[in-house]
C-alpha cells in the first residue's frame, strides 16, 4: 500500500503557522520578484483569484477583498518542508520526497489494520507539531494514491482529509470520477488528444480498446500509468539521484548596466552552484554563463547570450567556479547594455570520490579546506554569512520582496517574539 501526503496550500500554510491571525482569511503568496500568484488560501480561491495570475492584474481585487499578500519566503518554506518529511519518516521508513509539499510513503512490510485511522494520526501529528494541514490518499499504487489524495482534499467533510482506495469498487468509482486532465502525467496537449478519442476519464484510459492508442502516444510511460490505474504497482519509490546539471538563475529587481553589480550577481550564482555540488558530493568540469536582456526593449536585436568553458580540473569550490564564470562575464559583457537576467549552470558533473587529480595543473588544496570550514559554519548558523569578497554581504538575491515575512525558523534575529503580561 502507498500513500501520498500533500500539504494544503503549502506556502500559505507556512505563513499562517507564525501569523495565525490570517487563518480563515484570504491569503496569497507571490513568486520571485513579487510577480505571479503561486499559492492561494481556500478563501482566496472562493473569491476567484486565479492561480498564476500576475499580481498587477488582480491588484484591484486584492484591495477590494482585503487579501493578505506575502512575498515568497523560501528559507521558511524549505525548513518547514524538511520538518514535515522528518515527521513522516517516524510513521513510515520508506519516504520519497516528491516535491517541497508532497511525499509518497510505501507501507510494504508494515502491518496496518486501519489505514484511514493511520492517516488521521499522521494528520494530527503534523497539525500538533507544525500546524500544517494535509490531505492523505492511500491506494495499492502511486497513481491511485494520487487520485485518493485528490478525493480526500475535494471532499474534506466526508473524508476528514483522508481517503483509502482499498477495494475494487472504490477504484472503479475513483477512476470514473476523475477527469482525464486530472490524471497524473496527463498534460494539456495529451488531454486534447485523449478527448479526441473519447477518453474523457481515468476509467476510459484503462479500457482495453484504448491501449494501442495510449502506447502510440505515450509509449511505455503511458502503459505504466495504465497498469498503475488498474491497480498493478509498477512505479516504486525513487531514490534521490545526483543531478546532471545544476542551475542558479534569477531575474533582477531592475535592469543592471553596471559591470561591478553584474559581477557580484554572477559570483553569487556561481558560489551557490558550488555549494549545491558539495551537498551532493559532486564536482563539475563545465560551467555555463548566460545573460539576458529585456526582449521587449531589444528592437529585434539579440537578447540572449551564452558561453561555456571547461575547468582544467574537476572542482566544487566557489573560488574556481566563480573565477571561470567571471572570466566569461568579462567576455560577454558590453558596456552600456542593460541586462534583465543572468544565470550560472554547472555541468559535466562527476562524483567527488571519482575526481581525477592532475600532476602539474590542479586546484589549490587550500580551497577545499576553506570550503569545508565555510560549509560547517553555514550549517551551524543556517545562513550564508561567509562569502567571497566580491559578493553582497547583505542579501543573497536582489529581488522585489515588498511583502516578505520573517525567517522565523532559520534566522535567530527573526525568531518569533511573544509578549507575556
Amino acid at each position: 500500500m502507498y500513500a501520498l501526503v500533500d500539504c494544503n496550500n503549502f506556502y500559505v500554510s507556512c505563513e499562517r503557522v507564525f501569523q495565525p491571525q490570517y487563518n480563515g482569511k484570504p491569503v496569497v503568496v507571490l513568486s520571485n520578484n513579487d510577480g505571479c500568484i503561486i499559492s492561494r488560501s481556500y478563501e482566496a480561491k472562493e473569491i476567484g483569484i486565479p492561480m498564476g495570475a500576475p499580481e498587477f492584474k488582480v491588484r484591484d481585487a486584492i484591495k477590494q477583498h482585503d487579501i493578505k499578500v506575502f512575498s515568497s519566503n523560501y528559507a521558511l518554506y524549505g525548513d518547514l518542508s524538511q520538518r514535515v518529511m522528518k515527521i513522516l519518516e517516524k510513521f513510515c521508513p520508506s519516504v520519497e520526497v516528491y516535491s517541497i509539499d508532497e511525499a509518497f510513503l510505501n507501507f510494504d512490510g508494515m502491518n496496518i489494520s486501519d489505514y484511514h485511522q493511520y492517516g488521521l494520526d499522521v494528520q494530527k501529528k503534523l497539525m500538533k507539531w507544525l500546524s500544517i494541514p494535509t490531505g492523505i490518499g492511500f491506494a495499492p499504487t502511486k497513481a491511485l494514491a494520487k487520485l485518493a489524495n485528490r478525493i480526500a482534499k475535494k471532499f474534506p467533510e466526508r473524508t476528514n482529509g483522508v481517503y483509502v482506495i482499498d477495494t475494487e469498487d472504490k477504484r472503479i468509482k475513483a477512476l470514473k470520477w476523475t477527469k482525464i486532465e486530472d490524471v497524473w502525467g496527463i498534460g494539456y496537449r495529451l488531454t486534447k488528444k485523449m478527448q479526441s478519442q473519447q477518453i474523457l476519464t481515468a476509467y476510459d484510459f484503462t479500457l482495453p480498446h484504448n491501449e494501442a492508442f495510449i502506447k502510440k502516444e505515450m509509449g511505455v510511460v503511458g502503459l505504466r500509468l495504465k497498469y498503475e490505474l488498474e491497480g498493478k504497482s509498477v512505479l516504486s519509490l525513487e531514490e534521490p539521484k545526483t543531478k546532471k546539471n545544476i542551475a542558479i538563475t534569477r531575474s533582477f529587481e531592475k535592469d543592471i548596466t553596471s559591470y561591478s553589480e553584474l559581477k557580484e550577481r554572477v559570483s553569487t550564482f556561481a558560489s551557490v552552484c558550488a555549494e549545491k555540488l558539495r551537498k551532493q558530493n559532486s564536482c563539475c568540469y563545465g560551467v555555463v554563463l548566460f545573460l539576458k536582456k529585456d526582449k521587449f526593449k531589444a528592437n529585434g536585436e539579440r537578447y540572449n547570450f551564452y558561453k561555456m568553458a571547461m575547468l582544467p580540473f574537476p572542482s566544487n569550490t566557489s573560488f574556481s567556479i566563480s573565477n571561470l564564470a567571471l572570466k566569461m562575464l568579462s567576455e560577454l559583457y558590453k558596456e552600456g547594455d542593460s541586462y534583465k537576467k543572468a544565470g550560472v549552470i554547472v555541468t559535466e558533473i562527476i562524483p567527488a570520490n571519482q575526481r581525477q587529480f592532475h600532476l602539474f595543473d590542479d586546484e589549490n588544496p587550500k580551497f577545499q579546506k576553506i570550503m569545508e570550514v565555510i560549509d560547517k559554519q553555514h550549517a551551524k548558523i543556517g545562513e550564508r554569512k561567509i562569502r567571497l569578497g566580491n559578493q553582497d554581504l547583505q542579501r543573497t538575491w536582489k529581488m522585489k520582496q515588498y511583502h516578505l515575512s520573517n525567517k522565523y525558523t532559520t534566522n535567530f534575529k527573526e525568531i518569533l517574539e511573544i509578549k507575556c503580561h
